[in-house]
């Protein structure tokens, strides 16, 4: 049994180092934590103590003017020549004087007690500013640290050779690219189809707006049919019709 609890106690004993090492960041905090609550505590058992302290010296206040009182007494009975009753007041007097002088020295010595906790509670939440600032800082350093280590890590796999894998995906990548650029050329290149003949409608279209307007020119008498130069056989054709009749006579000329 001693064997067997020994080993149960190395099992957990690992498994807390492991979480301890996990994660000492949360470790500290968890620390922090506990002094935080514990330092609460302190101060609220600080705020009790003082009320212990105020209550003394509100006793030693009333000793005070219990004896300040007495004394004024025992003088005027004196002066009346009352010595039986100034005398019971000088044994109040005395009584109250002991009792001042103990409720005085309770007062100063709970007032010592306050003010030492009161520098311990003062300390204490210093050095609680201290390790919060170094948790901070251990955090950061160990964010940077781990970050540094991922980078350094990265940079040795990012090798953009054509075997590693990125090197592949780089590959792919640029196919693409260069398919979409592909794409584009040929939509261009397309494009331009049809050019020719809608230029050559397009001439033919003013050539037959010009033969057109000779033709308005003579009726109305402002040229010559000479000078006009009308072929009215084109503005009966089609545009297709119309560019083989002009090209028959180039035909025949070449031809005789």
């Amino acid at each position: 049994m001693g064997k067997f609890w020994t080993a149960v106690r190395a099992q957990l004993n690992k498994i807390a180092n492991f979480f301890w090492s996990r994660d000492p960041i949360a470790i500290m905090q968890l620390e922090y934590d506990k002094a935080t609550a514990q330092l609460k505590e302190g101060r609220e058992g600080l705020e009790q103590y003082r009320a212990l302290v105020e209550r003394v010296g509100r006793q030693v206040a009333t000793g005070e003017q219990r004896v300040a009182q007495l004394t004024s007494k025992i003088k005027a009975y004196l002066k009346m020549g009352d010595r039986q009753t100034a005398g019971q007041l000088a044994v109040e007097l005395q009584q109250a004087k002991n009792d001042l002088a103990e409720n005085q020295s309770q007062l100063a010595m709970h007032e010592a007690a306050y003010q030492n906790n009161v520098e311990k509670i003062k300390y204490a939440t210093k050095q609680l500013a201290k390790v919060r600032e170094k948790i901070q800082k251990y955090q950061a350093d160990l964010k940077m640290s781990q970050a540094e280590a991922e980078l350094a890590r990265l940079s040795q796999t990012f090798n953009f050779d054509v075997t590693t894998d990125f090197g592949q995906v780089e590959q792919l990548i640029q196919e693409k690219i260069d398919l979409n650029r592909a794409k584009v050329r040929v939509a261009a290149d397309m494009s331009e189809q049809g050019l020719d003949r809608i230029k050559a409608e397009k001439a033919l279209e003013q050539s037959q707006a010009e033969d057109m307007l000779a033709k308005f020119e003579v009726e109305m008498g402002l040229k010559a049919p000479e000078t006009a130069k009308i072929e009215p056989a084109l503005a009966e054709l089609g545009p297709e019709k119309a560019t083989e009749q002009k090209d028959k006579p180039e035909t025949q000329k070449q031809t005789q």
